[in-house]
């Protein structure tokens, strides 16, 4: 199952708090990208921050995957995890008009 997954800063977190994290957050993505959890990972242009395109078997597979970076795990960050599922209005797109 594929997932859009957005890093919610938790209130107060600074980015010095970030800072000590940031090394082994980006090695825990490494591996998480060569295990195939994460299959693209981009640079929020509104706000600091990741948007994130899992693969895993549930929701609660691909939120155990994200609580383990560092600043999740710090509790400096936390994850909104929304499913994703095939488009399958394709039909209405092809049907005869007017039957």
């Amino acid at each position: 199952m594929k997932f859009i997954c957005l890093d919610i800063p938790q209130p107060n977190a600074t980015i010095e708090q970030y800072q000590p994290h940031m090394r082994n957050e980006a090695l825990h993505g490494w591996e998480l990208y060569k295990s195939g959890v994460i299959r693209d990972i981009y640079f929020r242009q509104d706000r600091p921050g990741v948007v994130i395109i899992a693969e895993a078997d549930s929701v609660d597979a691909a939120k155990k995957a994200l609580n383990e970076f560092p600043l999740a795990k710090a509790g400096l960050i936390g994850w909104d995890v929304i499913p994703l599922g095939p488009f399958t209005n394709w039909e209405m797109l092809f049907a005869a008009q007017n039957t």
